[in-house]
């Protein structure tokens, strides 16, 4: 009887994920994290909001409690958190020590945003949730209480940024398509989106690069990488789908599309390097207004992991003159 059980065909990260035979997938909820949350000490202000009722879907506000430097409202920054669209959450540590770093350090509303996970959500299903929480953004816009609202009164809608931490650089990269140029305002007016920040943006592709043939990083292997791309494309398609790479041979061209400025960042020592380097040079030679920025001997995470380190803070000033550049 015994081997007619369901067997576990992936397992991530012992346990945290495994997907079984038959379809069925556990997840666990002890999960041992390499450092804590940060404790609140009332430099931000934190709030959590539903966003999608059908999906159950909640984001987390994040705002300083006053505007620090000058009288101009504070901008938006949308935040997309990482974990290979299969794991993670706007209250893990990685996602809420940064956001309350990017809040401060950016003088801007930080939005982190939940999105649905495969492999019970496989994708696009994480890239249609970062439509919707645009969209939300849009409804705050328009509703009649703004100007009252503690939240929203003294933010600028027309000024959003978006930034994706890893696979969430991936869904950032797709929303800036679909919006395509001048921050996709003739969808989601009053909301208007200025650029977007891929930090080690997860992209994938069948023929190895050199990064991901080079050595492991300290808590990121290629075998990982592989896993996350079974569990969260479609079934039965290869690395190559649109949804993991923006120029494999079946991915509609770039070239036409209008895109509005684009920041990318990586650490000199990520698997994921290479493609990221060279998703900014096939954008920049299509004549797009692409930046890309390595960051010398670090690892994948080295802002959201640490965001108060050195490198952390110059990463803020990096995004944080991106910002000032692409809000005229």
């Amino acid at each position: 009887m015994g081997s007619l059980d369901p067997q576990v065909i992936e397992d991530l990260g012992k346990g945290v994920i495994q997907l079984l035979s038959d379809g069925t997938v556990l997840r666990s909820n002890n999960i041992d994290f390499d450092y804590p949350l940060d404790k609140n000490d009332g430099s931000v202000l934190i709030k959590d909001c539903q966003y999608d009722e059908k999906h159950q879907l909640h984001l987390r506000m994040y705002k300083p409690p006053s505007i620090i430097t000058s009288s101009r409202k504070l901008p938006i920054v949308v935040f997309i958190h990482g974990g290979g669209f299969c794991v993670g959450s706007r209250a893990w540590p990685s996602s809420h020590n940064c956001c309350m770093r990017l809040a401060t350090g950016l003088n801007a509303l930080v939005v982190a945003l939940d999105y649905r996970l495969a492999p019970e959500h496989r994708l696009p299903a994480a890239m249609e949730d970062a439509f919707s929480a645009m969209k939300w953004l849009q409804d705050q816009a328009l509703s009649e209480k703004v100007v009252d609202d503690e939240w929203f009164h003294d933010v600028e809608f027309d000024r959003v940024f978006v930034l994706g931490d890893s696979s969430g650089g991936n869904i950032a990269h797709h929303l800036a398509v679909r919006l395509g140029g001048g921050g996709g305002f003739e969808e989601l007016a009053p909301v208007r989106v200025r650029g977007y920040v891929l930090l080690a943006p997860f992209f994938g592709g069948v023929a190895r690069t050199k990064s991901e043939a080079g050595p492991s990083e300290e808590h990121l292997t290629l075998a990982i990488l592989d896993s996350f791309w079974r569990l969260s494309l479609p079934i039965g398609v290869t690395r190559d789908h649109p949804y993991a790479n923006p120029f494999g041979p079946k991915s509609p061209s770039l070239e036409a599309v209008s895109l509005d400025p684009v920041l990318v960042v990586a650490g000199e020592k990520e698997l994921l390097k290479d493609r990221a380097k060279d998703y900014a040079r096939k954008l920049k030679d299509m004549g797009k207004n692409i930046h890309y920025v390595e960051f010398e001997g670090k690892e994948h995470g080295f802002f959201n992991n640490k965001p108060s380190s050195k490198a952390g803070n110059e990463f803020l000033q990096i995004v944080g003159n991106f910002m000032s550049e692409n809000s005229a």
